[in-house]
């Protein structure tokens, strides 16, 4: 069994999946399934092997044994030959994608934390009470049976079982109300985490932009010198061009069903030539005994069409069937390497070309300095200020000596070298039309939002001003670090993007209003918007993370644009924000986002493909107006778990200071009074009070993080004290009436009872109930203002505005409070005169009632004053009180940035450079030097 399921992994493994492997190159999956297949084989002659010839002596107990020993070490082997595959499949750079979507690191909120904390006080005061009810059970000499039963039941009520389904129920009503405006989740423990958010990374492309790019233009080279841009790529005399050719066969498109499908880029660039992609299909492949490459034509449609049918039409007919292009090899495209290369033929020529296409930077470093015009930096970047997306092409032609087969087995880096440059595409990345109104909303907020891509540093920057995440008065500082080189230490170029084009070697000085200001704020949520911000590209994200680490959390202080970021640099910049104590939102569209998204607080993508299967969320609408709403509906989720944890907390206080003041008098709630607090008041009460929706817009105020808070312990504490001081007070009140009495069946308070027929009635019913003392005054006083008091602490919790709608807006909340109470007011206008409310609660004086009324009338005006009082002033009341002080801020941000207020040497000026400094060296690891 072992060996069949082996095997039948490795076929799992090398079969090749023709959805997938389409656009790779033919030639490569046929070698890589016959490589495999022959290990395949391999193994199932060793198998059949050992099996023969074991078989054929079986007769001898020895080679029976030697047989056994080699099927052992055999298996052995076969488990590390499949250890090793799981092993070198993780260490991939896909391995590792997968392995950070499979085992994220945990994701730590302080409202679970400090859940454990509230529950351990609770257990805390249960064994308070658990300990008291002993000592008074004892002291009244109450049966050893009795004494356990109730002090296990004092726990019980103290720490309520129903809380994680309380809890549970706000976060399920918040991913319903999600699902409605098509946001789906697949980790609901993340809503609430969402409501924290403080920060927000954006991919660029199809996140924050247009999901197509149109082909602005094309620039191209000859001898060195870039020629005037050019509209059209598809023009007749381009035809036959090395550019035209490098743009149809440069590509890792396919057809899937007779559909051009791949990348959106490589789509917009071979659907502006016009040429046409034709595949072998599995006939051909098996009729020629070999697999046929991709072919890219010219379409008939280029050539213009002419009434007489004259020589040169027909010649121009003949080309457009005649010139084809076969793609032998392709080297994919890399996030890594920033290019992809192919190896084509044209029909009927000898020698083969090899076309490259990527990041202008790294295809010019790759070419001949003698064919990169000098001015190719002064022009990207005048597009890349623009917000253009910028593509260039390379070509080489290859030796001839270099055959078919050779070329499928030769290393990438021998290709990729010694081109010559051909010119740019120039692609239009339009803005989403929301997106400027969106982040704007997110900075109304104080949300801070980062710009995370694959794209030109540049071109990040200017499509950052275009959406409002840099405003146009703010400066840009451009950190270009460069790793150690020649003995020289790391080392990070400071430079201005306003600047950079102006500043020359002749001219080396700077104008003061270029350094940029730093703000004070009355906020320390507002230190984010200083009027300065940092640009990046990933190489030097690398060498800040390996030789500057003392740096990193500086500059993502105030990083707003990170260019050319790679998956795995991604999602090491989350973790950078999450280690100065920011609340990380992710939203993105692509594959090279799933890290990200996946380690992120809150990752939303924008795309039902690769990216929703690691993402928490994935919107329906392809846009990030979904980010504001998941961030309100995240907000409503928190306090509302914030809300159900207090009103559970003070359910189980006030059912704890109910049966603890009746314990003093030997006497218990009633099994029937449990269960209509249970049933009737507490899950009618909780699973409606969490139907608030979100408030209709982000305010700057975010709700607290955690249960361990100066205002959230102040409103606690102050409605447990209010909530004990009257159920006292009533407990008490109510034994100093004239007509209290030790009750007994034959007691008549209301003086409407004929105590022969009462005894006579109900003779063979007392002796049960007398047995626990469950009717009397003071049960029925407290049951009926313990019941009250439900209510009014589901009332004073259902916070609204700012976070949640108003609760009068939830009618089923607002309705079932108010039944509840009509049928209180009916218990004791009615009910209660015949004193047969489940056999448990007696007749009380009609005066005694109204005083009741009056009490639970009191503490309701008094709760609600006193939460107002703890909304508006709890720091200043648990000051005036406990002497409490308002602690510094805990965020290493925040503090961060009050250091920052006050270093002279920060913002780094223009021109300077910061070096590393020797590690052995004990202060500091950087050091900065004004270049001259």
């Amino acid at each position: 069994d072992f060996m069949n399921n082996f095997i039948f992994f490795l076929q799992g493994l090398t079969q090749p999946k023709r959805d997938r492997f389409k656009s790779a190159p033919c030639s490569c999956r046929r070698r890589e399934a016959l490589s495999m297949s022959t290990v395949i084989k391999v193994l199932q002659n060793i198998c059949y092997c050992l099996l023969r010839n074991s078989l054929n002596e079986m007769s001898s107990l020895r080679v029976s044994l030697r047989f056994l020993i080699c099927l052992k070490s055999f298996i052995l082997v076969m488990h590390l030959i499949s250890h090793s595959f799981l092993f070198l499949g993780f260490n991939t750079a896909k391995g590792q994608l997968v392995r950070s979507i499979l085992y994220p690191k945990p994701t730590d909120f302080k409202l679970y934390r400090d859940a454990y904390w509230f529950l351990l006080s609770l257990v805390v005061v249960a064994g308070i009470g658990f300990i008291y009810t002993i000592v008074n059970s004892i002291l009244n000499e109450v049966p050893a049976h009795t004494i356990v039963i109730e002090s296990l039941d004092i726990i019980t009520i103290t720490v309520p079982p129903a809380l994680p389904a309380a809890m549970t129920a706000g976060i399920v009503y918040a991913q319903r109300r999600l699902k409605k405006i098509g946001i789906f989740c697949i980790s609901p423990q993340r809503i609430n985490i969402c409501g924290q958010l403080n920060l927000v990374c954006f991919d660029k492309t199809g996140t924050l932009t247009e999901d197509g790019l149109d082909l602005w233009g094309i620039q191209r080279v000859e001898n060195a010198r870039f020629l005037l841009p050019e509209e059209r790529a598809c023009s007749e005399s381009l035809l036959k061009s090395e550019f035209i050719a490098c743009m149809a066969t440069c590509h890792s498109l396919t057809k899937i069903e007779g559909v051009l499908s791949g990348d959106p880029l490589d789509l917009k660039m071979f659907e502006a030539i016009g040429w046409i992609l034709e595949e072998a299909t599995e006939e051909e492949t098996a009729l020629h005994n070999r697999i046929m490459p991709t072919v890219v034509r010219p379409s008939k449609q280029l050539f213009p069409e002419s009434k007489q049918a004259t020589n040169q039409e027909m010649e121009l007919f003949e080309l457009s069937t005649s010139y084809e292009i076969g793609i032998v090899r392709q080297f994919p495209f890399s996030s890594v390497l920033q290019r992809m290369c192919v190896i084509a033929r044209i029909l009927g020529e000898k020698r083969m070309d090899a076309y490259m296409k990527g990041a202008p930077e790294v295809i010019a470093s790759l070419c001949k300095q003698e064919t990169v015009p000098a001015d190719f930096e002064s022009v990207l970047e005048e597009y890349t200020k623009q917000g253009f997306r910028v593509i260039a092409l390379a070509h080489r032609k290859l030796e001839s000596k270099l055959t078919w087969h050779k070329v499928q087995t030769i290393n990438r880096d021998a290709i990729e070298s010694n081109m010559d440059f051909m010119g740019l595409i120039i692609m239009q990345n339009k803005l989403k039309q929301e997106t400027p109104a969106v982040l704007e909303d997110l900075h109304k907020a104080n949300i801070r939002t980062v710009m995370v891509t694959g794209d030109n540093m540049l071109t990040a920057i200017s499509v950052a001003r275009d959406c409002g995440m840099i405003l146009p008065q703010d400066k840009v500082i451009i950190a270009e670090a460069l790793p150690p080189k020649d003995g020289q230490a790391a080392r990070i170029n400071w430079h201005y993007a306003d600047t950079l084009a102006r500043c020359t070697s002749s001219s080396p000085a700077i104008n003061s209003e270029d350094i940029p200001v730093k703000l004070v704020h009355e906020s320390l949520e507002d230190l984010q918007m200083t009027k300065y911000h940092f640009a990046m590209n990933g190489k030097s994200f690398a060498v800040i993370l390996e030789h500057f680490q003392d740096l990193v959390p500086k500059l993502v202080l105030h990083g707003t644009v990170f260019a050319r970021m790679a998956p795995d640099q991604k999602t090491q910049l989350v973790e950078a924000l999450q280690n100065v104590d920011y609340y990380v939102g992710m939203c993105g569209d692509g594959a090279n986002d799933c890290g990200a998204l996946k380690r992120a607080h809150g990752g939303i993508s924008l795309s039902e493909l690769e990216a929703s299967v690691a993402s928490p969320f994935t919107s329906r609408t392809p846009s990030i107006s979904c980010v504001p709403k998941l961030i309100r509906e995240g907000r409503a989720a928190l306090i509302t778990s914030f809300c159900v944890f207090k009103f559970m907390a003070l359910y189980s206080i006030i059912q704890y200071i109910s049966v603890t003041l009746l314990y003093s008098i030997l006497s218990n709630l009633g099994d029937h009074q449990f269960l209509f607090i249970d049933l009737a008041i507490i899950l009618v009460v909780v699973f409606t009070m969490s139907l608030n929706p979100a408030w209709k817009e982000l305010v700057a105020r975010r709700p607290p993080s955690g249960l361990i808070s100066g205002p959230l312990l102040c409103s606690v504490l102050s409605q447990i004290i209010i909530c004990l001081g009257f159920q006292t007070f009533g407990f008490l009140w109510v034994r100093q009436q004239p007509w209290f009495e030790r009750w007994t069946p034959e007691s008549d308070a209301c003086n409407i009872l004929d105590a022969t027929n009462i005894s006579s009635a109900h003779d063979g019913n007392e002796t049960l109930d007398d047995e626990h003392n469950i009717k009397n005054y003071e049960n029925t006083t407290l049951f009926f203002i313990s019941s009250f008091q439900y209510l009014i602490v589901a009332i004073v919790f259902s916070k609204g505005k700012p976070f949640r709608q108003p609760c009068y807006k939830n009618c089923k909340s607002f309705l079932s409070i108010y039944i509840l109470n009509a049928r209180f007011n009916y218990f004791i206008s009615v009910v209660i005169t015949s004193g047969n409310f489940f056999s448990q609660l007696v007749c009380v004086p009609y005066e005694w009632r109204l005083r009741i009324l009056i009490i639970v009338i009191v503490n309701a005006i008094v709760s609600v004053l006193m939460e107002e009082a703890v909304d508006r002033r709890g720091v200043c009341l648990l000051s005036s009180l406990f002497g409490y002080r308002e602690k510094a801020p805990k965020a290493k941000y925040m503090h961060l940035a009050q250091e920052l207020l006050v270093d002279p040497e920060w913002p780094p000026k223009p021109r300077t450079t910061t070096e590393a400094k020797v590690p052995s060296q004990e202060n500091g690891s950087y050091q900065i030097i004004t270049l001259t």
